[in-house]
């Protein structure tokens, strides 16, 4: 098997600059490295990462909490940061914390003991009293609904403009009696509260009262739950005319318990789901849904962890990306 000095020798240059040609430097002239990376296919040279990486004191793993993998969204997520990751040369693992607070810091503190050179954490269960928390000696990036002042970056979804749009695009197709199906709204910041805030801006810009009446609170943001809830509603006659949900996986319930009570969508109540999982193109009605752009969250989490992991240090960059709305046939699209 060819060696890094065998390369050097037949590239007529020294095994630093083979080094350098490895490791991407740009002090090394073009016509240099074609020589290189001509005499590495040549001899049939294979860079060993990982003793390259035990060299630095890395494996080149990072993790990945998510509270449940077999949700359509949290699918995507995974889906995206592996593509992303493999681009910078790293490896994913994942773990599921399903939605525990305990999980969550059991996945903070025991990142180091599972060889992970970073981890990317997407929180459910932990709050702002958990920012002490998040001062470990390895690189993390939370996803998510932000944990103030903690000492970590951060990847959101611009959750309140998206959710204050997609409202807005059930007023402009008539609809005045709007629901929103969402999780229980406490005092803490999470993904029912943030875009229940913008529905609320939404109803408000529109004149539009705020019925108390009009918020189905599902126990669980799943199918079943969401289905339950407006079943429920339904079943004491039909007060609304759009319904905003605040993920699509709550949009499916919705569709299936409208459909079993023979309210027709978009006919009767138009339906706007949040989150753009691949299945939402192919439901019947298809659904309008709020596109955050998965594949740039992913991205940017992944590029801050590398970053962090080359550098060291911790960091406190803040990313809220763009979104769309794909307006499709549950709107009349």
């Amino acid at each position: 098997m060819a060696t890094i000095q065998d390369v050097a020798k037949a590239a007529g240059v020294s095994a630093m600059t083979v080094s350098n040609v490895m490791n991407g430097h740009p002090n090394v002239r073009p016509a240099t490295r074609e020589r290189v990376l001509e005499a590495m296919d040549r001899l049939g040279y294979r860079v060993n990462v990982a003793a390259r990486n035990l060299r630095k004191g890395r494996t080149g793993t990072i993790g990945l909490a998510v509270p449940e993998i077999n949700r359509p969204y949290y699918g995507r997520l995974a889906a995206a940061i592996i593509a992303a990751a493999g681009r910078h040369g790293l490896r994913v693992s994942i773990e599921q914390t399903g939605a525990s607070r305990e999980s969550e810091l059991a996945a903070l503190s025991q990142s180091r003991n599972r060889l992970y050179d970073g981890l990317i954490l997407s929180t459910v269960g932990m709050g702002p009293a958990d920012v002490g928390a998040l001062d470990v000696d390895h690189p993390v990036v939370i996803l998510g609904e932000r944990i103030f002042g903690g000492p970590v970056d951060h990847v959101a979804m611009p959750n309140e403009a998206a959710a204050e749009a997609a409202t807005r695009h059930l007023v402009e197709r008539g609809c005045r009696r709007i629901a929103v199906v969402c999780g229980r709204l406490g005092g803490e910041a999470d993904v029912s509260s943030l875009r229940y805030a913008g529905y609320l801006r939404a109803l408000a810009a529109a004149g539009l009262p705020a019925d108390p009446g009009l918020v189905v609170t599902a126990a669980s943001l799943t199918m079943q739950e969401a289905a339950r809830g407006v079943r429920e509603r339904t079943a004491r006659g039909l007060g609304f005319d759009g319904v905003f949900c605040v993920t699509d996986t709550v949009a499916m319930g919705v569709l299936r318990a409208l459909a079993d009570a023979g309210i027709r969508v978009p006919e009767q109540v138009k339906v706007v789901g949040f989150d753009n999982v691949n299945e939402s193109a192919y439901l019947v009605p298809s659904l309008t849904t709020v596109d955050p752009d998965h594949d740039l969250m992913a991205e940017r989490a992944v590029a801050l962890l590398a970053a962090r992991i080359d550098r060291g240090g911790p960091g406190r960059e803040e990313f809220a990306g763009p979104f769309r709305l794909v307006v499709r046939e549950s709107t009349g699209g």
